[in-house]
């Protein structure tokens, strides 16, 4: 197939223009297959750690579950295969042989991999090798699914559901304290998040990003309404603790959706759950303490599968589905090592000999290698319609906020994202994440795409489901709360919701437009206070991470007033200031006109006027709780209240040098000292004094 070039370095096959527009009659038909792919030589490398090991026995069978699709003008594969990643060549090789047994083109086949960390090795990552054995086994038996599946297609009707799994999701990657930096393989004090760095939670802030707690199902059945086959998608990264090989959660749960279903003729019906975007995502919610070894894999598993009844049990299914696919080939730099960390990589590895990496400083100066070696690579993104439904794809360990960039942007409401298909790129994320470091920053095969690899990836996909939907994308509704219409009714100077999904930009939703400014050290999308949330729609926020906010202050007076939501990540006692949430100075330093607003060591309110005078509220804040305080200045009088307390927390007067001052900081102070640890919301600044009525509104809010 013949492709061109688009916008430099994007690669994308012709559009071929259905005659079929959405909704439109198609005579849609389905067929399933389940094949096992559980290696037949033994032992067998297997991936999935930082270091080699191998596999003797089996736990659990693990297989390769495929679906064809055709409606008379297209013909869409989809295969799902227990493993930990699959490498572009394999998935390449497995979809051209699949073409010549079958009437799939290659660009028309999905693959993707579970991402179960107990699999046989189908890929070189970090400290193991593939296993050449298997891989040539496994290519074949991909081929087969999608051959076997092609088999079976008989007329088929399709439906989706969707539920919340909240409990059964977490975020792993967590901001940790700013006095306690890791160290990378490479030296430096670099680690400023990393994966379960809450197990201790003193040592950490808060989680680094939303989760996605939707677990989507796209079923499949007869005519007369036998069940065929349903392909579940959930951000969930794995379970473990199981002896590979094994297939994990996933295999579980497939295993006894497929037992619950009981189709009444011979045809097997198959379940597939495929992987959601779940690079920072794990099953223990550490804002929840509780033991990591609490229920079994078969708990979760069967756990989960509850409510994928739930959310099958209300499906609607629809005849004469018609499909589109399109997919499109970016060109991807790895971040290479520079001069001095090559010939540090090579010196090491020299000293390995002819052994296995065994430390994490050889594991990646392994890894600095064949980056110099590889330089750059294709990914391949793709989308999927079937009538009403869409599918996108990653090939990569994308974060949940990814997904829901996608998601909620897509052309339709009804949309699931696979990540792991087409290739096994490791680690994606957003750019901002990649200034925290962590091991899935560290430049390896695992972790290596170029830092704006996330929003190329983002844009592909979109564009993509633009095609296939015909439709454009969607704009990302904000919550309309009565809350946020309260705060809008009395006028703002300037209003930032702060629940954009990127930076730079932090919207005015004032009239005034008086747009801000992230800084680099803020994380996007977690969940804010609930007064703010509406309809069903999320209120979001932002986290600080050393980052500030910055807004015009150069209209205001002498008198003002400010508000906003916080939520405090620093254990109290851990330094003379907890943080700084709003400042009002000249840039780099601290002058005697300046105005602070932080918590000091014992979590109460702080207020510092000029470099020497602070005062201290009376009541301790939670810490990982949301409050609303209030600043108020008038004149040469200033009090802080706070939601909930009787009496303002401080109240004094005091005289402060005039000086104009052009911006004012949120999350950190002018000088950057002692910057915010934690979320804000909803900030809000008025350039006039509030009437008790107004006050008692915003102190009301309720979280």
């Amino acid at each position: 197939m013949r492709l061109r070039q688009l916008h430099g370095n994007i690669v994308i096959a012709p559009l071929i223009w259905m005659t079929l527009a959405v909704g439109s009659q198609a005579e849609l038909r389905v067929g399933a297959s389940r094949i096992d792919v559980t290696p037949e030589k033994f032992p067998v490398l297997v991936n999935g750690s930082m270091r080699s090991q191998t596999a003797d026995a089996v736990t659990t069978r693990i297989h390769a579950r495929a679906i064809v699709l055709d409606d008379g003008h297209e013909r869409v594969g989809i295969c799902v295969v227990d493993s930990c990643m699959l490498p572009k060549q394999l998935c390449d090789e497995a979809k051209q042989l699949a073409s010549t047994q079958t009437q799939l083109k290659p660009e028309r086949i999905l693959i993707s991999a579970t991402h179960t960390h107990s699999a046989p090795s189908s890929m070189g990552a970090l400290g193991t090798n593939e296993d050449a054995y298997y891989v040539s086994f496994l290519r074949q038996k991909i081929a087969e699914a999608l051959v076997a599946a092609e088999a079976r297609l008989q007329p088929a009707r399709v439906g989706w559901g969707a539920a919340e799994a909240a409990n059964f999701t977490a975020l792993r990657r967590w901001v940790r304290r700013p006095d306690m930096l890791g160290t990378d393989p490479f030296g430096n004090p670099t680690v400023r998040a990393t994966m379960h760095a809450a197990r201790n939670p003193d040592e950490a802030i808060g989680p680094t990003g939303p989760e996605d707690p939707e677990l989507s199902l796209i079923a499949f059945q007869s005519l007369n309404g036998e069940p065929i086959a349903v392909l579940s998608n959930f951000s969930m990264h794995y379970f473990g603790g199981e002896r590979p090989i094994s297939a994990d959660y996933f295999g579980y749960y497939c295993q006894q959706f497929e037992q619950y279903l009981e189709p009444k003729g011979e045809e097997q019906v198959v379940a597939i759950m495929s992987h959601g975007c779940s690079g920072d995502i794990w099953k223990r919610d550490y804002l929840t303490p509780r033991s990591e070894s609490e229920g079994s894999i078969q708990d979760y598993s069967s756990g989960l599968l509850e409510i994928a009844k739930g959310a099958y049990a209300e499906i609607e299914f629809q005849e004469n589905a018609d499909l589109a696919m399109e997919q499109m080939i970016l060109s991807m730099r790895y971040r290479t090592p520079d001069a001095q960390r090559l010939e540090w990589a090579e010196r090491v590895v020299q000293e390995m000999g002819e052994r296995l990496p065994e430390t994490q400083p050889e594991i990646y100066a392994r890894e600095q290698l064949f980056l110099h070696q590889l330089q750059e690579t294709e990914i391949v993104l793709q989308a999927i319609r079937i009538g009403d439904i869409a599918i996108a794809t990653t090939p990569n360990e994308t974060y949940a906020l990814t997904g829901l960039k996608i998601k909620l942007q897509s052309p339709l409401e009804k949309t699931m994202v696979i990540e792991l298909a087409n290739g096994g790129d490791g680690y994606v994320p957003p750019p901002e994440q990649h200034a925290l470091g962590g091991y899935n920053t560290w430049p390896a095969r695992s972790a290596g795409l170029e830092v704006t690899a996330e929003p190329k990836i983002v844009a592909g996909d979109l564009l993509l489901l633009e095609q296939v939907c015909d439709q454009p994308r969607r704009v990302v509704d904000a919550a309309n709360s009565l809350a946020k219409r309260q705060i809008l009714e009395m006028q703002p100077y300037g209003y930032w919701c702060l629940g954009e999904m990127q930076p730079p930009l932090a919207k005015d939703a004032s009239r005034h437009a008086r747009h801000a400014f992230y800084e680099p050290g803020i994380l996007f999308y977690l969940d804010g206070p609930d007064a703010f949330a509406s309809e069903g729609i999320k209120n979001h926020c932002v986290h600080f991470a050393g980052g500030r906010l910055r807004v015009d202050w150069s209209q205001i007076g002498s008198d003002f007033t400010v508000s906003m939501a916080f939520w405090n990540g620093m254990p109290r006692d851990t330094r003379d200031v907890l943080g700084w949430m709003f400042s009002v100075d000249h840039e780099h330093t601290t002058s005697p006109s300046g105005l602070h607003l932080g918590l000091d060591r014992e979590a109460r309110l702080l207020l510092r006027f000029g470099k020497d005078v602070a005062l201290a509220g009376s009541t301790p804040i939670p810490r990982w709780q949301w409050q609303r305080v209030v600043l108020v200045k008038s004149g040469d009088a200033c009090k802080v209240l706070l939601a909930g307390a009787e009496a303002a927390e401080i109240s004094t007067t005091i005289k402060l040098p005039e000086a104009k001052i052009a911006e004012a900081f949120f999350g950190g102070r002018s000088d950057n000292a002692s910057n915010w640890e934690g979320c804000l919301d909803e900030v809000v600044i008025f350039d006039r004094v509030l009437n008790d009525e107004e006050l008692q509104t915003l102190l009301e809010l309720k979280y």
